[in-house]
Formats: C-alpha cells, sequence, structure tokens
C-alpha cells in the first residue's frame, strides 16, 4: 500500500485535479464540466449530466481532470449565476486550472488552503462581463 507521502508525490505529478462544483443550477454546472472536458482529459463522459442530488440540500457535483495536456483553447461562457468550484491537486495542476477557466469565465480567488505538496483553492466564477 502506497504511503500518503507517495500517493500525493503520484497525484502531484500526474496533474490531476479534484474539482467540486456547488452553488448553481444542474446547467450551470454542466457548463462548468464542458469546459474542463473540452480542455482536458475528465473522468466524466460527455454524456454525464449532473443531476439534483436533493430538493432541500445543496448539490455538490466532482470530476478529476488531468491537465498535464490542454487540447483546445476556451471562449467566454454563460452562467445564470455565480458558481463555486473548489480544486485540489499538485500547485502547478491547480494553476493551470485556474487559468483555462479564466478564459471561459471571470474568475475571483475566494480561498486557498495549502499544503506541502497540495493545495486547495476556492472559485468563484461568473460569466465575463462586456467591456
Amino acid at each position: 500500500m502506497n504511503s500518503t507521502m507517495e500517493q500525493t508525490q503520484a497525484h502531484h505529478e500526474s496533474g490531476d485535479v479534484v474539482v467540486a462544483v456547488t452553488g448553481c443550477p444542474k446547467e450551470d454546472a454542466r457548463t462548468v464540466f464542458d469546459v474542463l472536458r473540452r480542455a482536458f482529459v475528465s473522468d466524466r463522459p460527455e454524456s454525464d449530466t449532473p443531476q439534483e442530488a436533493s430538493d432541500t440540500r445543496p448539490t455538490v457535483w466532482t470530476a478529476t481532470v488531468d491537465v498535464s495536456e490542454t487540447r483546445t483553447g476556451q471562449g467566454p461562457e454563460q452562467l445564470s449565476v455565480p458558481v463555486m468550484v473548489e480544486a485540489q491537486g499538485g500547485y502547478w495542476a491547480v494553476d493551470r486550472l485556474r487559468i483555462l477557466l479564466a478564459e471561459a469565465f471571470s474568475v475571483r480567488l475566494v480561498g486557498t488552503a495549502a499544503g506541502d505538496q497540495e493545495q486547495e483553492i476556492r472559485l468563484r466564477l461568473e460569466s465575463h462581463r462586456p467591456v
């Protein structure tokens, strides 16, 4: 069995980022995941559509993306409400994910937690505002 340090190191080197989307309708979650799927390899197939899990509690949708290779650039995308995204992975990988999201959305960093090999960031995504 791998030690925690070995697992963390493998996670960092692979370019994997765990992404959690919350605080939005399922259509906005789908928009965020579609942007990530077009740019990176994802554990979520294109046919996977987010569904509401509860009428009374917030739903959190998750995916893991590999940011080692970027497939395509992004254009601006529309969201109906601000979307909260948490991303966890190696420093380089999380930063690459944030940069890609900034091509499609207005991104504001609202929180960070730093570790030795990994970091977790919390982002607020909104539609780009017209200039």
